[in-house]
Order: structure tokens, then sequence, then C-alpha cells
């Protein structure tokens, strides 16, 4: 138990530290973008948008996510009623970064899509980066909303894979064949099932694609897949309605 206890103070060191980090962090320049198209998986509970990132947008999140530190998140598991849980994050507090991801075009995108006559008005800056390594999922679980207070709520969940799809090596990847996270990204796919388990969508990741669902009590059961090989980087927001 003892043992236990010191590894939790350890853990909240290190997301106090990586907290400190993220307030003087400085992200790259994200461009707006013009022209995003979206692709419906199921009407516009969910759906995916190409290159909402940049490659090079992509791979300067990752080097400022790594620079900061990944904490590792576990779970209790399905027997202590919890989802199960194995990847690395980092979470921060930046409406700034907000603001700009959503100025970047995401706010054209939800212009049509009211919720009990509320509107889009932003994303949560609550951010959050996730890294899953070879062997690491996220099982069965769904998203809740959540109250920012002044009548605003999350309806949405925004993710941004910066990582996937074919990814040819470059020189500088052919010095370091044991690093994984130069290979191509394989396995880590985002599967949502409907009614009886039924299989509704697959997304495989791409690097710079933005994938968009609704949560809260019309959320559908969804998993991130076991990553194989190489790592998936994600970026994770939501978008608020008031």
């Amino acid at each position: 138990m003892a043992e236990t206890g010191t590894k939790k103070r350890k853990m909240g060191d290190r997301r106090r530290e990586a907290n400190s980090k993220n307030a003087t962090a400085k992200w790259p320049i994200v461009k707006p973008k013009l022209n995003l198209q979206i692709s419906p998986l199921k009407d516009t509970d969910l759906f995916t948008v190409q290159n909402f990132f940049t490659s090079a947008e992509s791979k300067a999140f990752i080097k400022t996510a790594e620079s900061l530190g990944f904490v590792h998140q576990g779970s209790q598991g399905p027997l202590k009623g919890e989802a199960y849980r194995d990847n690395d994050r980092i979470s921060v507090n930046d409406p700034v970064l907000a603001d700009t991801i959503w100025n970047a075009g995401l706010n054209k995108l939800f212009t049509d899509i009211k919720i009990r006559g509320k509107v889009a008005v932003g994303l949560n800056p609550n951010i959050r980066f996730y890294r899953y390594k070879v062997g690491q999922r996220f099982g069965q679980h769904i998203d809740e909303s959540v109250s920012l207070g002044d009548g605003k709520r999350t309806h949405y969940t925004l993710l941004i894979y910066l990582s996937g799809g074919c990814k040819g090596k470059t020189k500088s990847d052919t010095n370091n064949t044991n690093d994984s996270s130069s290979e191509p990204l394989v396995g880590g796919e985002t599967v949502f099932y409907g009614s009886r388990n039924k299989l509704v969508a697959e997304v495989a990741p791409a690097e710079g694609m933005a994938l968009l669902h609704i949560h809260g009590d019309k959320c559908m059961l969804h998993e991130a897949r076991n990553v194989t090989k190489g790592v998936k980087y994600l970026f994770r927001s939501d978008v608020v309605f008031a």
C-alpha cells in the first residue's frame, strides 16, 4: 500500500510539473483553413474533416507536447465500472490556443449545427494531448457533456490526429530504426458502435484529420483500438454551445 501511495504522489508531482510548463509553452502557428469539407459518417453526429492541420503543424504539436512530458493514464478497468484505459496524456488550460484552433475553420463548419436551440461558440479551453504507443488502447466508453458555467456546455468531442496515414521515412528516420515514433502508424482506429453493439464507423488515423462526434446523452459507444506499430498522437478538445 505504501508503494502505491508513493507512485500516486510521483504522478501528481509530474502532472503539476507538466501543467506549469504548459503555461509557457510555445504552440505552433496554426493558419486558417479555407474550403474545409465535412465527410459525414453518421449525419452531423459523426464526421471527419481532412487536412485540418497541415503535416508541419501536426509534427510541431507533437514536438511541443513531447517537450512538456506526457503522464501515463490508466483505469481500474471494467470490473470496477471503468473503461479499460492505457495511454499517456497532457492537459492544458489555454483559452488562446482553443480560440486559435476554433477560428482556424471549425467555427464555419458548425454554422448550421444547433443543439436544443443553442449554437456553437468555441472550444473548451481544457486542451488534452494523447499518446498511444504499441500495445496501448482505450476500451469502449462514452464521452460526457461538461458544463462550463454561464449557460455554456460541451456537446461535441474534437479529435485531431497528429500522426497516421502513409508517411515515408526521411533520411534522419533511417538512423533511428529503434525509435517507434519514426515508424508508420498501424492500428489505433477509433471505432463507433450503435445499438446491439453494431459497427457504425471505423476511422483510421490520418495525420491532420479532425474527427468530431456528438457526446453526452447521445454519444455513441466507441473505442480506440490497440496500436500495433508506431505511435498515435491526438489533439483533444470539445465544442462548446451556448
